[in-house]
């Protein structure tokens, strides 16, 4: 019996340094995704957001889910830094992730140093 292509949920369960971002994606663990991702301690996640979308509780839920091995969040807003609402900050906090927003290019470069220091960081990465 044939069977068509699968679509699954984009996931790379492990942690993983970003390689290279750009042209719309992001390249790591020798693999290549386009679109924007989740770095969580779960793994790399596609993540189902653009820098035309605002940044919310929703669109963030999965990082929020996963607080209890998150200390810090970086935010890559796409080419330009954006301000976070304040509730999505408030939440964040609440759950006890620090976050900080800049643009991807500095988020990808400081997820890698923290990942590298073994910190318990997570990115949201939206691409450029």
């Amino acid at each position: 019996m044939a069977r068509g292509i699968e679509i699954r949920e984009a996931h790379f369960p492990g942690r993983a340094p970003i390689d290279t971002y750009g042209n719309g994606g992001f390249r790591f663990a020798d693999m290549s995704h386009r679109g924007s991702i989740l770095c969580l301690p779960s793994g790399i996640h596609g993540w189902d957001m653009d820098a035309t979308k605002p940044l919310s509780v929703e669109n963030l839920q999965r990082v929020i889910d996963e607080a209890a091995d998150i200390e810090f969040l970086l935010i890559g807003t796409g080419v330009d830094m954006r301000p976070m609402p304040a509730d999505l900050k408030a939440a964040l906090k609440a759950a006890g992730i620090s976050s900080d927003p800049m643009n991807t290019g500095a988020a990808v470069r400081t997820f890698n140093i923290m990942l590298m220091e073994s910190r318990a960081v997570a990115a949201a990465l939206i691409a450029i």
